[in-house]
């Protein structure tokens, strides 16, 4: 069970992982760097403040011009005990004109991102400056990196997922195509043959209803046939009954039931005409049909309920068999998926393709209780 789970996409996906992980944590580590030193950057600007102001006799007024002019990257805002700003370095200047109050808000969104330096004059305690920072566009950019990173990184795997999904499906529906169409052509010369033979029967004076019965199994195979010919290419709908269709199909499954199976239908209704491809339809009723015989194991009961609304045709197969699981819903439509010791699981798979590709309807587990039986709805375009 281990095994299928770990194959070279997991690998290649664990790999991805492992270096946007490494990238943000490394991108972590730097931001704190970068906010160590911007904080440094602050405290060595505000001390140069001080010094302008307490040193009367301009010694290090040089020193401190050249640190107070050399940050020209952090902004900061200097302000009073009672929060009055006395001067600021490194804001939009252009902002600070249009804006009269712009310096405030930059003073707010301070106060939220980092600690204060906070400076007490030793001469006169009620006096206290207090220098408040933001961030470094390159801090920003730091921090900002690995979201972005993750963003491209996350459009990049929806990308390829997709185009290999598409490409994937396209490769399926052309195998799905291409086997189909030859076993129709491989049908066609013994179908033919048998056609032979049968029209011979007839005039050789064989039992009519002998005749009659072979003749129905030709007839049986060569709309077998014509079904897997349409198969990959695009159908052509015709407005038809669709009740006729259904009662058609169920007569025919009826007389191959056994006799503990009882058939219901309901419709309520006189008419329900959409668009069809006949004989893709009959083989999507006539695989259900099956399915819920299997699936009652011979005796219950089967229920074809036909309902019309303003844009659609439902049709309703339920069965009184052993049911399905709600997490196999969506499994039991693909290719493959069978419960049975014999069969290639493509019924369900290809019921859904002719409706929901050919026919632009639906077709989903309406509902199903183990032990109790399962409901198909399918959904046609009127």
């Amino acid at each position: 069970m281990i095994q299928p789970l770990f194959n070279w996409r997991t690998g290649l996906a664990i790999i991805a992982i492992a270096i946007v992980s490494g990238t943000i944590l490394y991108s972590t580590v730097l931001a704190k760097k970068i906010a160590a030193e911007e904080r440094q950057k602050a405290e060595q600007w505000a001390e140069a403040g001080k010094l302008l102001v307490s040193d009367t006799s301009g010694i290090s007024t040089p020193l401190v011009s050249l640190i107070i002019t050399g940050n020209n990257t952090l902004p900061i805002i200097w302000t009073d005990e009672n929060d009055r700003i006395v001067q600021f370095a490194n804001l939009d200047s252009a902002s600070v004109a249009s804006d009269t109050n712009y310096v405030r808000k930059q003073l707010e969104e301070f106060k939220t991102l980092n600690p204060p330096i906070v400076w007490e004059d030793p001469g006169n305690p009620d006096h206290i400056n207090r220098y408040y920072y933001g961030h470094t566009s390159l801090l920003n950019q730091v921090r900002y990196y690995p979201y972005v990173q993750l963003f491209l990184v996350a459009l990049f795997i929806i990308i390829t997922v997709t185009a290999l999904t598409t490409n994937f499906r396209s490769t399926q529906n052309q195998v799905w195509a291409g086997m189909a169409k030859e076993t129709a052509h491989q049908m066609g010369t013994p179908l033919s043959s048998l056609e032979g033979w049968v029209e011979m029967l007839k005039e050789s004076g064989a039992d009519p209803m002998m005749v009659a019965e072979m003749s129905k199994d030709v007839d049986r195979l060569r709309l077998v046939s014509d079904r897997f010919g349409k198969i990959g290419s695009i159908p052509n709908l015709e407005e038809r009954e669709v009740s006729g269709l259904v009662v058609g199909m169920q007569d025919y499954i009826k007389k191959r039931a056994p006799g503990k199976v009882q058939f219901i239908l309901d419709f309520p209704d006189k008419e329900y005409i959409a668009p069809v491809s006949a004989p893709l339809f009959d083989w999507v009723i006539e695989n259900l049909l099956k399915n819920a015989l299997d699936a009652m194991e011979g005796k219950g009961a089967i229920t074809i309920t036909m309902e019309n609304t303003h844009n659609s045709v439902i049709i309703d197969v339920s069965d009184t068999g052993k049911g399905i699981p709600r997490s196999q819903f969506n499994t039991v439509f693909k290719p493959g998926f069978t419960t049975k010791k014999r069969g290639w699981g493509l019924g369900l798979s290809l019921c859904k393709r002719i409706i929901e590709q050919y026919h632009k309807g639906q077709l989903f587990v309406k509902t199903s209780e183990i032990g109790k039986g399962t409901t198909f709805r399918v959904i046609l375009n009127k």
